[in-house]
């Protein structure tokens, strides 16, 4: 998968997967971006990445040169060039989703499974439809059922190969060293023994209509620090420079904020996600990796479903997604069309009482 997300969201398929093989030899074909999520994982063998820019015929061709390694190449994304790769590659077993132009390439073109919910953009004309007063409010329509979530789409690939589609919680792994390695690295090692520890990630590189306003988060840190007395990581790639310098510039300081935007390798990011108590973030990658390390998250959804994408379990106490019932949401767009009611909806006082219960939860568990 090309997206962090989506990658964290394919680990309990491929446990299930290891669950069947136990023997068996699993090579996961990635992104060179992502390569160091798969470290250490208990469901692969192997990690093939692929570099930017590398052709198709070029993976394909490096694939056919192990002929013979690879009796059965499952395929995650729903792309026409993924399966392409797999049958370039003359892989004797292909199993994906039917999609156009795509079909061909594979043996197995499986139709979609029964419960899948799509997740459609919509368009402004149907957003201000939606919000006549005339219809009915989102309480009072049919939830979505946990069986809709993202990870049964992969866990439904699996089946074919007669893996359980039984669900299990998102899974990643980092070392005891890693973590204290990465808290060197960027002197984590000053905070006090007794002081917590949360992480805050204001970005979210799919667009603006998932990030909850940088006003609020910046307010909301404000006082959970005040409350708890708190260390804070800042997290978040390097096109999110400017909102972690605005969280960081209304924190105080020394030593307790850690302004770690754009510093970070993904290994790092994950061994100091671990290392938070809760982390408040937009509904994006680090969202995910925290969670699948075990980490309870706090987060505003806005234009996306926590029911469809969510992190960890359907239904995981552990975490606190937090959703504006609006009629409009969720949109899957990237910018909002109209005035952002799903995310302004959303208050200060609800994300902090939501992190201050998780924190609360994290000091029981101790």
């Amino acid at each position: 998968m090309n997206w962090l997300g989506d990658a964290v969201m394919t680990t309990p398929a491929l446990l299930r997967l290891r669950e069947k093989f136990p023997g068996a030899h699993l090579a996961l074909v990635t992104p060179e971006k992502l390569k160091d999520l798969w470290l250490f994982h208990p469901a692969v063998d192997e990690i093939i990445s692929i570099v930017p820019q590398e052709s198709v015929f070029s993976i394909g061709a490096r694939l056919k040169r192990r002929a013979g390694d690879f009796d059965v190449a499952l395929v995650l994304p729903n792309s026409p060039r993924s399966a392409l790769e797999v049958y370039l590659a003359g892989i004797p077993q292909r199993i994906g989703y039917a999609r156009p132009w795509r079909n061909w390439f594979l043996t197995h073109a499986l139709a979609p499974r029964p419960g899948a919910l799509k997740m459609r953009k919509r368009s402004e004309p149907e957003i201000r439809r939606l919000l006549l007063p005339d219809q009915p409010s989102p309480s009072r329509l049919s939830p979505i059922p946990e069986s809709a979530h993202q990870m049964q789409e992969y866990l439904h690939l699996v089946a074919a190969l007669g893996a359980t589609t039984r669900v299990l919680a998102p899974q990643l792994t980092v070392t005891a060293d890693e973590i204290q390695c990465a808290k060197a690295a960027f002197h984590l090692n000053r905070i006090a023994v007794d002081t917590p520890v949360f992480g805050v990630n204001a970005g979210a590189e799919y667009g603006p209509a998932k990030r909850w306003p940088i006003d609020r988060f910046s307010e909301a840190t404000q006082e959970i620090q005040k409350r708890t007395g708190c260390a804070w990581i800042i997290f978040g790639g390097k096109g999110d420079l400017d909102l972690a310098a605005r969280l960081a510039a209304g924190l105080n300081h020394e030593p307790s904020v850690f302004n770690l935007a754009g510093r970070t390798s993904l290994r790092q990011l994950m061994a100091l996600l671990k290392a938070c108590r809760v982390v408040l973030t937009n509904d994006t990658g680090p969202m995910h990796v925290a969670a699948a390390l075990g980490t309870p998250v706090v987060v505003p959804f806005g234009s996306t479903s926590p029911e469809l994408t969510g992190p960890d379990l359907p239904g995981n106490r552990q975490h606190c997604l937090l959703k504006a019932d609006v009629a409009c949401s969720p949109c899957f767009l990237r910018e909002c069309p109209i005035d952002f009611r799903c995310m302004l909806s959303i208050s200060v006082a609800q994300v902090v009482e939501a992190m201050m219960a998780s924190y609360r939860l994290t000091e029981e568990r101790d």
